[in-house]
């Protein structure tokens, strides 16, 4: 078993219902080439791992007060989160909020972002964590990284008063790593 799958085992754990990972278990293994502006702050360790597929939502609107400034406006993800062995863990939904399925939510805001690598795709993000709800696996969360992203960004077909109000979602998928305080020593 690689270390990697061992992570995932641990974060599998996590959602069945153990509090902490348990003590000797290895760590979420976050990818080497994560930007050093994307890195949560010290004190923090990796968790949870939950791989999102869905939708970004986008809305072809004109701002009220540049009503000539037709554009593709974010709305917000609509995802749902798996883990390790694809077992539904929650969902990913506009706030940016995730809500795990044992009833914890936690609401998001960008602190940080970066390209992603991969050609046509959203962003690689950091958030920080603005409001918790329950006491489920996400209760804990501190901050979330998303990563490996792959396409989400806004329709590349033009926006105008002809399409006004349409909306478009496009596909995408993504890692999320949520973060939590360190446990004292």
């Amino acid at each position: 078993m690689t270390i990697r799958s061992l992570a995932l085992f641990a974060a599998a754990a996590l959602v069945a219902g153990c509090a902490t990972r348990p003590a000797g278990s290895p760590a979420i293994a976050v990818p080497a080439d994560v930007p050093s502006a994307l890195q949560p702050a010290a004190g923090q360790e990796p968790f949870l791992e939950a791989h999102a597929s869905g939708v970004q939502v986008y809305e072809c609107t004109a701002p009220a007060d540049a009503p000539a400034a037709w554009a593709w406006q974010f709305k917000g993800p609509e995802a749902t989160l798996t883990g390790a062995n694809g077992e539904v863990l929650g969902r990913h939904f506009g706030g940016p909020s995730w809500a795990s399925n044992d009833g914890a939510t936690v609401v998001g805001k960008v602190a940080a972002s970066a390209p992603s690598p991969e050609h046509g795709s959203i962003p690689w993000l950091l958030l920080t964590i603005k409001s918790h709800e329950g006491a489920g696996v996400l209760a804990a969360t501190s901050s979330v990284q998303r990563l490996d992203t792959e396409g989400g960004v806004a329709p590349a077909t033009p926006c105008g008063p002809a399409n006004a109000h349409q909306v478009e979602r496009v596909g995408y998928t993504a890692t999320y790593v949520f973060w939590r305080a360190k446990p004292a020593a």
